[in-house]
């Protein structure tokens, strides 16, 4: 692609400046690549493809953003810098023309209970002015409007100078918009107390149910010993102060046997121990016990709009700022462009541009009070980009990580019009991409590959989208892939009957879901798909719920330690020397005592940015040096964990290292396509896609006869694809039935039964416009689903 040169008479040179039209990477070694050089045009939108693992990400974000970001970072003061994250040197011998990056990823946004959507966004704090200028009544500034902040009032005196001092009386006050009772939050928690004890009982006939109280230790000596309650009472016989004793009672020095211990009531200890920590980093049964224990009611004072009283007064043509923000984005852009106040209007321009940006992008189902930690990733991503649509930046190069996951075939169209206008105001988009109808309107192709993890890193190819079809690499031989509508779909062995579902904008919905076949939910986004599946399938008895939420772990965890990979194999490793398992673990007896088994050393350096080395006595491999002696089939731990799944496989499968346990969970990680993963990679490195493989990989042993999945194909390359939909079948044919929220047509049309919500989304959505087979859909053509599976399938 050439670049454009000036045309004009008096300057036939072009300028020095103008030349730098290319970014130069130069020998790129990050993870996987193998000395990668490619030239990226700038103000362009390039599209990075490749199977899972081929090492797009390394070379777009672990290296191209990666740079951008430490050279911004070091624009700073050495102050700011030591409170920002420590960003090493990619490995790369020649980075060149590299501009602003912005990254745009699929990371879920903070859960914190006061984001929303609104906040995140502008669209909240523009609200506010608007209402602080033209509701009725006046109550204050804008952030009389904000549930964020409280109102306070202060007094006290203040010195003014002016010839003599004298002091002045002054009182202050800030009027905040945040609901006393539940401080913003909407909702107020309170503790179910029959979920603590069983009042029938005595305390020694064991009435506690709290996981751990059990009256055989310290608490029984504490109970018996405090002498505000007899132990041998029912609870329910207890007098009112008893009773408030044993709950509520404030820490209290006592004596038992001569030691000096504090007593201290129920609800205040267990708030401490267990309801203030973070629910998913609890073990499993206190957790159940805290979901049981902690009920969660709208707060009754603001009716869950986490407004004073105030600021819910104030309204402008009869709508308050709380009705606002509960409207759905669609219809508060109409109502806002009916506002019309010359006074306002450069601020109403700008919110209505806002807004309308949501519903172009298709987020208008959303609204501004809805939390932004339930976001799906997708949505997350796309949220995000509206705050960079309506930037003056020009010039920035944006990063996008898959934005077409979570999206309809019919979504997918707005998507590419975004990226493109994000190209037109003059700015380099570098996309990683799957779907052919997004690397269709690339101006620029980079296709990494040929295989994933040691068998890839290299460029296959680089050009048009026209040359990547004439290539015959794998993404262009896959290119014009049409899966074909099943000649035969299976009968169901029972149904899962759903009543009158109403969870967020499903409205009254009747389904039965056929069991024993392979059931693909799909419709626009924000129809109500993760709604009728996640909220009206029971999560329990059987089923077992798949979805691209982070695993939780630290980065010491890794494949071979979250599926439960690395016993068999140090037992097999024990066994074989005569010594004991816990030395083949780098979290146990066997971790290199300079970096406690993690690999690496972080120093932090105060001041400057801090760094992570390699450890040098273990060279990074974790294990102590002894340890490294100990073999089996040949190799020793530290090669076992660095070999990939497929490696492994072998390995394991036959000859002195033959482990049947280990050799069944490494074959259910090759059926689910993470052939190439390597055992000791850190799980904090994998992508959304790889965590829902390896979750299901973890789960295929259970006994669970219902799998409900959530856009497994999220990640997967073309060419993998196939093997899923294999994977999705075997499970089948063993007897399970699997329910996928899914938008690839592929999976569409290998279905047995679809379910198709709609017809639009959000207060548009929420019903079912089809379900049946997929030939059906196909041959009626009537629902959006149905026209884009049409096409598809070349019909």
């Amino acid at each position: 692609m050439s670049m454009a040169t000036r045309t004009d008479t008096q300057s036939p040179a072009p300028h020095t400046a103008d030349s730098h039209d290319l970014i130069r990477v130069h020998g790129a070694r990050e993870n996987n690549l193998k000395d990668v050089s490619i030239e990226i045009p700038k103000r362009r939108l390039t599209v990075f493809t490749g199977v899972s693992g081929s090492g797009k990400s390394s070379l777009v974000f672990n290296t191209i953003a990666a740079e951008s970001q430490r050279l911004i970072n070091e624009t700073y003061s050495a102050f700011v810098q030591g409170f920002m994250p420590t960003l090493a040197r990619p490995e790369v011998d020649v980075l060149e023309g590299l501009t602003t990056a912005i990254i745009v990823d699929q990371q879920r946004m903070g859960a914190d209970p006061r984001s929303t959507v609104g906040t995140a966004t502008d669209a909240n704090a523009m609200l506010r002015i608007v209402f602080s200028r033209l509701a009725q009544p006046h109550i204050g500034p804008p952030s009389a409007y904000a549930f964020n902040v409280p109102s306070v009032r202060a007094s006290g005196a203040i010195t003014v100078e002016r010839g003599a001092k004298k002091a002045v009386k002054a009182t202050f006050t800030r009027t905040g918009g945040m609901c006393t009772r539940c401080e913003g939050r909407g909702t107020v928690s309170d503790i179910d107390l029959t979920q603590l004890y069983d009042d029938s009982k005595s305390l020694n006939e064991g009435a506690l149910t709290i996981p751990g109280y059990s009256m055989d230790g310290w608490y029984g000596r504490i109970f018996t010993g405090c002498g505000f309650f007899d132990p041998d009472k029912p609870i329910r016989k207890y007098t009112k102060k008893e009773l408030n004793d044993l709950l509520y009672k404030e820490p209290t020095k006592i004596k038992v046997d001569g030691i000096n211990l504090t007593y201290e009531g129920l609800i205040p200890k267990i708030q401490k121990s267990m309801l203030s920590k973070d629910i998913d980093a609890l073990q499993p049964h206190v957790r159940a016990f805290v979901e049981r224990a902690m009920t969660f009611a709208v707060c009754p004072e603001c009716d869950g709009t986490r407004l004073s009283e105030a600021a819910r007064s104030s309204k402008i043509k009869g709508i308050s700022i709380a009705d606002a923000c509960v409207m759905q984005i669609s219809d508060l852009a109409e109502w806002v462009r009916g506002l019309d106040e010359p006074s306002v209007a450069p601020l109403l321009a700008k919110l209505q541009h806002t807004l309308q940006s949501f519903v172009e992008i298709g987020l208008g189902y959303l609204s501004l009070d809805r939390p932004s930690g339930t976001l799906s990733g997708g949505e997350a991503q796309r949220v995000k980009m509206i705050r960079h649509l309506g930037s003056s930046l020009t010039d920035t190069t944006y990063v996008f990580d898959e934005p077409t996951i979570g999206l309809h075939p019919h979504d997918i169209q707005r998507m590419n019009d975004l990226l493109l206008r994000l190209r037109d105001k003059g700015n380099t988009v570098l996309v990683v991409e799957h779907k052919p109808e997004t690397i269709a309107i690339a101006d620029h192709v980079v296709d990494l590959g040929p295989g994933a993890g040691t068998a890839g890193g290299s460029v296959c190819f680089e050009g048009t989208v026209e040359g990547l079809r004439a290539s015959g690499t794998i993404t262009g031989r896959h290119f014009d892939d049409r899966a074909v509508l099943k000649e035969t779909v299976r009968t169901p062995t029972g149904t899962l009957e759903i009543r009158g579902a109403t969870t967020h904008n499903l409205q009254d919905v009747d389904v039965d879901i056929p069991l024993g076949v392979l059931t693909v939910v799909t419709g626009v986004a924000g129809s109500g798909k993760s709604s009728l599946v996640h909220g009206s399938i029971p999560v329990g008895e059987g089923v077992v719920s798949i979805d691209q939420s982070q695993i939780r772990g630290s980065r010491r965890s890794n494949p071979a330690t979250y599926t439960g990979l690395l016993d068999p194999i140090r037992k097999a490793f024990a066994k074989a020397n005569g010594v004991k398992p816990a030395l083949f673990s780098a979290n146990s007896e066997g971790a290199c005592p300079t970096c406690n088994g993690a690999g690496v050393i972080y120093t932090d350096l105060a001041m400057m940015a801090g760094v992570a080395t390699t450890c040098e006595e273990c060279e990074g491999k974790r294990f102590q040096a002894s340890v490294l002696d100990h073999h089996l089939g040949g190799r020793d731990i530290s090669e076992v964990l660095a070999m990939s799944v497929t490696e492994a496989e072998e390995f394991f499968g036959a000859g002195e290292a033959h482990t049947p346990a280990a050799h069944r969970i490494l074959g259910r990680l090759a059926d689910v396509g993470l052939g190439y993963l390597s055992l000791g990679q850190p799980l904090t490195t994998l992508s959304g896609g790889e965590r829902q493989r390896l979750k299901l990989a973890t789960h295929m042993a259970e006994k669970g006869g219902v799998y409900v999945l959530d856009e497994p194909t999220a990640g997967l390359h073309l060419a993998d694809v196939e093997q899923l939909l294999g994977l999705l079948d075997r499970l089948v044919d063993s007897g399970k039935s699997v329910i996928v929220v899914e938008h690839h047509q592929a999976v569409m049309a290998h279905a047995d039964w679809i379910i198709d919500l709609g017809p639009g989304a959000g207060h548009d959505g929420g019903k079912i416009v089809f379900e049946g087979i997929p030939a059906d859909l196909v041959a009626a053509g009537t629902t959006l689903t149905g026209e884009h599976l049409a096409d598809y399938v070349g019909t």
